[in-house]
């Protein structure tokens, strides 16, 4: 697979990325754009992994700032669970557990080839903070062990003014239910 975008591909994720960024100032108060755009050139590979955000729905933005490493983090920070990647089950184990009905892709297979990571329980109530999320939708976030170990799997959604998260069989899946991922650039 080709993880290289093109130029024109580049310049427009570049484009959706400012405005996106502009849009949402409350996201990531006291961040500079021309700070994240010169991080974001001189780490190509990372621009791939934003684009596939981007492609699947999840609208990508800058949501912190690590001063430790000097990375950006950006979140999918759509409204809705990604459409793009919805009708997932948990993880690979979970889709091959299935015989009949399964999904095409698992959430962590899908994060993996996309270069991202799920976001975990407390990424999620963070990112519930700067608006509310997943009001129709829910989203797989990353599942402790023991959780997993025990063939359970938690997602998380807003309803009636509050994050829930609950749990359900890691080889469950729904036409309403993505994942929401975060890279580190």
């Amino acid at each position: 697979m080709n993880k290289e975008l093109s130029r024109n591909e580049y310049e427009e994720l570049l484009r959706a990325l400012k405005t996106r960024f502009e849009k949402y100032m409350n996201r990531h108060a006291g961040i500079e754009w021309a700070r994240v755009q010169a991080r974001l050139e001189s780490h190509p590979a990372k621009m791939w992994s934003l684009n596939e955000m981007e492609k699947t729905g999840g609208e990508p933005d800058v949501v912190g700032f690590d001063s430790k490493t000097g990375e950006y983090i950006f979140y999918d920070c759509a409204s809705e669970s990604p459409k793009g990647r919805r009708s997932v089950c948990y993880d690979n184990e979970a889709l091959e557990s299935r015989k009949e009905h399964r999904p095409k892709n698992s959430a962590i297979g899908m994060a993996i080839e996309m270069g991202i990571e799920l976001l975990t329980e407390e990424q999620y109530r963070a990112l519930q903070q700067l608006g509310k999320f997943d009001i129709k939708t829910s989203s797989w976030v990353l599942t402790p062990y023991d959780i997993r170990e025990h063939g359970g799997a938690i997602f998380g959604d807003w309803r009636f003014g509050h994050v829930f998260i609950y749990h359900n069989g890691a080889e469950s899946y729904y036409s309403s239910r993505a994942f929401r991922g975060s890279i580190r650039v």
